[in-house]
């Protein structure tokens, strides 16, 4: 009996210290876990597939290599983030679908989306849902009115922005009658509004106004109406690749007047399949495509040439203007998070109260009523010459 009570006593401290052990094995883990940083996860639908592709790509490339890198550092204050990218095909309804797919996975902010229409498409999402967006287009109508707008921000310079520096260079260079060409869709229709607005106050008729449709392969017959007309110059609202499908078409008809185009060109694309004919165009664009020609004066200089040389280094190609709009949206998101914190209405006071943050399509003033925060300084007047992008002014 002696023998079975020392066996039982042996038996119960032999499991109490294995207990014991297994609570000293369990706690270095439960310390580790505790320790690490939850993720920061930043949602970005892009229009990676579809007509938009040539701006969709450069954006989710650098989108990639901006997380890579602040990973590397880090991440946001020692939390890592969590970048999901989401392609909509270049597609409204698969825009909102990616919204609603990113909004359920609790993403703290959405950048997105690379085209206007696609952009427009989730706005709503946004708003109802308190979700800070960033998009990446152009259309002003994506954060006007801003009362309607409170969660809706954009990085790429606003149309209207656009559309008052050609008027500007048309009335200097006296040319008051000019034929303006666009795309059917949101992109080209915001571009018509914003320049028939412009074009009044210079001095400016516009003698003619067609559309064509983004996968258009010939624009001869709207051309060929246009030059039926003589304007003094040809305004093409566009991008591509129908931007350079009327500019091949325009240079076949033989049109011997300036061809003006927007910051929709901005890419090697446009460049590549328009060829010979792109050479003379003219354009306001961000100054990402002749960082090298500005004075070092140039607030944005070192940071355009950075880009440039990261972008090169991992992906053995020169980036866009279009992948320079990924590289703001995505630091004025990081800026914004790393002030408020895993926060979606502090990361949206924050995303408003940035001023002076120097990035690649100008230096972003936003407040309450302005959430693009960029205004004309932010765009060069460009020729192509000989392929090549030149600084006119």
């Amino acid at each position: 009996m002696k023998v079975y009570k020392r066996s039982l006593i042996l038996l119960i401290c032999l499991s109490m210290f294995l207990v014991v052990l297994a609570g000293c094995g369990k706690a270095p883990e439960t310390a580790d876990q505790g320790s690490a940083a939850e993720p920061y996860k930043i949602g970005a639908i892009v229009d990676i597939s579809g007509p938009a592709a040539s701006l969709g790509e450069p954006e989710r490339d650098t989108l990639k290599m901006l997380a890579d890198e602040l990973n590397a550092r880090g991440g946001i204050n020692g939390h890592p983030v969590d970048l999901i990218i989401l392609d909509n095909k270049s597609v409204e309804t698969e825009a909102v679908l990616a919204a609603k797919r990113l909004i359920e996975q609790d993403v703290l902010a959405i950048i997105g989306c690379s085209a206007s229409g696609t952009s427009l498409a989730i706005v709503d999402s946004a708003q109802k849902a308190g979700v800070p967006l960033i998009s990446m287009a152009a259309s002003a109508k994506i954060v006007e009115p801003v009362a309607e707008r409170e969660w809706v921000f954009k990085t790429a310079q606003s149309d209207i922005i656009v559309a008052n520096k050609i008027a500007r260079y048309l009335a200097e260079n006296g040319m008051k009658n000019i034929a303006f060409l666009s795309m059917n869709n949101a992109f080209g229709d915001s571009g018509r509004a914003n320049f028939e607005q412009a074009a009044p106050a210079h001095g400016i008729s516009i003698v003619a106004k067609e559309k064509f449709e983004a996968t258009d392969k010939d624009m001869t017959s709207q051309l060929t109406k246009v030059k039926a007309l003589k304007p003094e110059a040809v305004v093409v609202w566009a991008i591509p690749p129908s931007a350079s499908i009327v500019t091949k078409n325009f240079k076949d008809l033989g049109l011997d007047v300036p061809l003006i185009q927007t910051h929709g060109i901005g890419n090697k694309a446009f460049l590549d399949l328009a060829g010979d004919a792109a050479n003379g165009v003219i354009a306001p664009m961000g100054k990402l495509v002749v960082a090298e020609q500005l004075p070092d004066s140039d607030p944005q200089k070192a940071l355009l040439l950075e880009y440039i040389a990261a972008y090169e280094k991992n992906y053995g190609a020169r980036p866009s203007t279009f992948g320079g709009h990924a590289h703001d949206a995505f630091n004025l998101v990081v800026h914004a998070i790393a002030e408020a914190g895993a926060d979606r209405a502090k990361i949206r006071e924050a995303l408003e109260q940035t001023t002076g943050l120097i990035g690649i399509s100008g230096v972003f003033n936003l407040s309450p009523d302005d959430h693009n925060g960029l205004g004309e300084d932010s765009m060069a007047l460009l020729e192509i010459k000989d392929g090549k992008w030149q600084l006119l002014e």
